[in-house]
């Protein structure tokens, strides 16, 4: 059979993981201090849901989410998509390069250096403070805020890729038609750009979406999820009960919470999709 090899692969790889993990979630299972495991049921899933520092994550990585993927990376990279569109080749160029250069750098590297940007003595604070405007803290006092800018300006690109190649199959044809009957800029984009690449948007946010939720390596980076667990996503949360607390099998069935939610999302918009299908 010629996909024999690649099931056999994904099966070791892939669903073999994951089927370990769903059963380390049913367990109390630990990495340290414990003679055997024993079958606890959905005891960890009880306990996360009534756990008030698993509420405070799932809040706040909702939030990040919202933030840096929904509102950030979607919009911006509309913006840039459309400005992108109708710039001479040169900034076209230019204005790629940035962007993507941002992207191809590691999580960590965008990390510390927007460590270095928000950090107290910082860039920002050292030309707001050139300028006599109040400085702020953003680390301390709005650590999910800092790290949800980083968020945008890394993953931007991925969001100006995907509405550029939409964009490109919009026919100028008809824009050109619309601005005759006297449609202005914005009515054209409302009425024209945004439904015919709608399925591209449904699909950037998915995609986005997912990728937002199990952020790990940047905000651990930034903030390590404090200070007073301020920045403690999901991702965070899992990881330090799993490997900090040696409860792993309270941090995997968070982790596959987790995925629950990535799971309602992605439905949530394949139905908006197939729903805008009909229309």
């Amino acid at each position: 059979m010629p996909l024999g090899p690649a099931v056999l692969l994904l099966v070791v790889f892939l669903a073999g993981p994951i089927a370990y993990c769903v059963y380390a979630s049913f367990t109390n299972m630990a990495l340290t201090g414990q003679v055997g495991t024993q079958f606890v049921g959905v005891a960890n899933f009880t306990r996360a849901l009534s756990d008030p520092a698993f509420r405070s994550s799932l809040g706040l990585t909702l939030v990040f989410t919202f933030l840096s993927a929904i509102v950030g990376q979607n919009i911006l990279g509309m913006i840039l998509a459309l400005l992108n569109r109708s710039s001479f080749l040169v900034v076209r160029a230019f204005c790629s390069a940035v962007v993507i250069g941002a992207w191809v750098l590691p999580e960590v590297v965008v990390a510390y250096l927007w460590q270095a940007v928000l950090g107290d003595g910082g860039s920002w604070n050292s030309i707001v403070g050139f300028l006599h405007l109040p400085t702020q803290e953003w680390l301390y006092d709005n650590p999910i805020l800092a790290v949800s800018i980083a968020n945008i300006w890394r993953g931007t690109a991925f969001s100006m890729l995907v509405y550029s190649a939409a964009l490109s199959e919009v026919p100028r044809d008809i824009e050109e038609s619309a601005l005759v009957d006297g449609a202005g800029p914005f009515r054209m984009l409302t009425a024209i750009t945004i439904p015919m690449v709608r399925r591209s948007i449904g699909t950037n946010l998915m995609l986005i979406t997912l990728q937002t939720l199990s952020v790990f390596g940047l905000i651990y980076t930034m903030t390590k999820g404090g200070p007073s667990d301020k920045s403690m996503t999901l991702p965070l949360f899992a990881y330090n009960q799993a490997f900090i607390a040696s409860d792993l099998g309270y941090g995997t069935a968070i982790a596959l919470l987790l995925l629950v939610i990535g799971a309602i999302f992605s439905l949530i918009y394949l139905r908006t999709l197939n729903r805008s299908e009909t229309l």
